[in-house]
């Protein structure tokens, strides 16, 4: 194979990865009834007048299926650790006892389940259009080699080469979402 179609391919490879990864973290994301420090991800707090995620500002446990602990490495960050839980609408209420922010998940109701599957099914169904989308680019990358003197030959085993690498990821984000989709459903 051609060396500049080997590139294109390499290329795409690695962007498909991070598309993959982009949608773990977001399938991550999605809470399935169950406590995990995931969940509160993304969560910014004001420290000091600078947005700092939650994760760097105090220390995170789970110390059951339900619960999560939240321990501020400084007392004075247990209000602004709220107000930052609330802000961030993940539907749970923190409850601050003066030492620790407690976080109790509530299980899922059957109707709230079903969402959540719907949702996981959209994040899926976004990897799978951004994996898409990397393989066209690919594939006009890999047409224009033409102009470079790379034979018909080389373009279209190029292109095959991308498809099997697509379908590849495709079926690793279907394999994700199927795993999340048991998860929310396992009560």
């Amino acid at each position: 194979m051609n060396d500049l179609i080997k590139k294109q391919l390499n290329d795409a490879q690695a962007n498909m990865e991070k598309a993959l990864s982009h949608c773990e973290s977001e399938l991550t994301k999605i809470r399935a009834g169950k406590a995990s420090a995931g969940m509160l991800d993304g969560i910014m707090v004001e420290y000091y007048g600078n947005p700092t995620p939650l994760a760097q500002v105090g220390a995170i446990n789970t110390p059951d299926a339900r619960t999560i602990v939240i321990q501020p490495w400084e007392k004075n960050m247990l209000i602004p650790i709220e107000r930052a839980i609330m802000e961030a609408n993940i539907g749970i209420n923190p409850q601050n006892d003066g030492a620790i922010i407690r976080l109790v998940v509530p299980p899922l109701t059957e109707e709230r389940r079903k969402e959540l599957v719907k949702k996981v099914k959209e994040e899926a169904e976004k990897g799978k259009i951004a994996i898409r989308n990397i393989r066209k680019d690919a594939n006009e990358k890999i047409k224009k080699l033409k102009a470079e003197s790379v034979s018909d030959d080389d373009i279209k085993v190029g292109e095959g080469e991308v498809q099997k690498v697509t379908d590849a990821y495709i079926v690793k984000v279907d394999k994700h979402a199927e795993l999340k989709e048991k998860d929310i459903m396992t009560v």
